[in-house]
């Protein structure tokens, strides 16, 4: 073999896509990442060229460039393949095959939350514009019905400012890489507690922080919005007389932050949907509080951002322990 040959050779072994070539419905070449995308070995591949959509690409190929996606495997990975007929007809057809299962999850994750998110915009604007329908109409003849369809407008824009800033935030967590810095959770913990602290005191709630000094490499913004979410979830469903205790401390090579409170709890049957986004617990109880149903999803993104985990324990009646795990700081 000449070097010419062995670069080649070594080219198409390198590449994560798959390269085929088919001459006479026959594999005459494979690459490595054939077999991988296939679940086929290149002699089985070789004897017979499957599965059937392949076959139907590289005959629809004779007549130009083709393509097609079918699924392969299992789990089912997604496989896009592109035939193109060589210059001269009988040196066969090149077939290039990609995986494309993580683009067509991105895909099918943005038409889900659009399709989400007009679904719970729709209810606060047709609020807002009905009540200010009915606000112009009493506004001179009725002054304090007037003055009540007034703060229902403004409660709902409130609700509705909330739910677009989330929507902003969890586009933000789940599409951008986080920025990396030395983080020291204490610190941040602490002072996220105490931006809430007023709230918990006039709504009759012990608020308890013990931290500990512990440093991850994070992004400051976003574990801060994640431990923001968590103290909001904390003081919604915690009534007059509860406790809500925040904690941080390292535990095996991962720093934990730990939001506890004394509320209602969650139901067995709701603790493995919590983190999906818009999935409410209590619907009646989070649209009175002005939750929007995405914080949690917020939190578990940003937890697998960085390398993390969400862990949640709950009894109903009893309250809830929700934990993220991060990577400490190399020392």
């Amino acid at each position: 073999m000449t070097d010419g040959r062995r670069d080649e050779q070594a080219l198409l072994s390198a590449l994560p896509d798959g390269v085929l070539l088919v001459r006479d419905g026959r594999v005459v070449f494979g690459n490595p990442a054939v077999a991988r995308l296939l679940g086929a070995t290149l002699s089985q591949l070789h004897s017979r060229l499957n599965p059937t959509a392949l076959v139907d690409l590289v005959e629809r190929a004779a007549d130009g460039p083709s393509e097609e996606v079918f699924q392969r495997g299992s789990p089912p990975r997604w496989i896009q393949a592109s035939a193109v007929p060589l210059a001269q007809p009988e040196s066969g057809v090149m077939v290039v095959l990609r995986d494309v299962t993580d683009r067509r999850r991105v895909e099918a994750i943005r038409r889900d939350l659009v399709a989400d998110a007009s679904h719970e915009l729709k209810t606060p604007v047709a609020s807002i514009q009905a009540a200010a329908e009915t606000l112009i109409r009493a506004i001179d003849d009725d002054p304090a019905a007037a003055r009540r369809f007034a703060h229902q407008v403004h409660a709902t824009s409130v609700r509705l400012s909330h739910l677009v800033g989330d929507l902003l935030d969890l586009s933000r967590v789940e599409s951008e890489p986080p920025e990396l810095r030395l983080v020291s959770v204490a610190g941040l913990v602490a002072k996220e507690a105490d931006r809430v602290a007023d709230r918990a005191e006039v709504g009759g709630i012990d608020l308890v922080v013990q931290v500990d000094e512990v440093d991850i490499k994070a992004s400051r913004k976003d574990v801060r919005l994640a431990v923001r979410n968590l103290l909001e979830n904390a003081l919604a469903y915690t009534s007059e007389g509860g406790t809500i205790t925040v904690s941080t401390r390292a535990d095996e090579g991962m720093a934990v932050i730990s939001v506890s409170d004394t509320g209602i709890g969650i139901p067995g049957r709701d603790r493995s949907r919590i983190f999906e986004r818009f999935y409410r617990v209590d619907d009646a109880r989070n649209r009175e509080t002005g939750g929007t149903g995405l914080g949690l999803a917020i939190v578990r993104h940003v937890a697998d951002q960085h390398g993390g985990t969400v862990e949640v324990e709950s009894e109903l009646g009893l309250g809830s322990t929700f934990r993220i795990l991060l990577p400490l700081a190399p020392s």
